[in-house]
């Protein structure tokens, strides 16, 4: 149980942390942190505590490897907002 809650509050320390790095941004750079934090705070953690979790209400130690499938969803997902963040084009104003 204590992993689980370590991966959740990684989870949750990172959402925090990308939270307050993005404020006062502009679009461009908030889907490049998120992105970033996607892949690499919330999609491991998450996709962890969820396995363990279906694993242990189950009571089937393979229910567990749900987190292999879901890893790489939340993955491409975070990889897709951090790509959209870099190719996004900054707005100029013309009069």
């Amino acid at each position: 149980m204590t992993a689980i809650m370590l991966a959740i509050a990684i989870t949750i320390l990172g959402s925090v942390v990308a939270w307050q790095f993005s404020k006062g941004k502009s679009k461009k750079r908030k889907y490049i942190i998120w992105g970033i934090t996607i892949m690499v705070a919330i999609a491991p953690f998450l996709s962890f505590s969820i396995g363990l979790t279906y694993a242990f209400i189950v009571r089937n130690g393979w229910g567990g490897l749900i987190m292999w499938v879901l890893f790489p969803i939340i993955f491409i997902l975070g990889l897709i907002v951090l790509l959209v963040g870099v190719f996004k084009e900054k707005r100029t104003k013309t009069m």
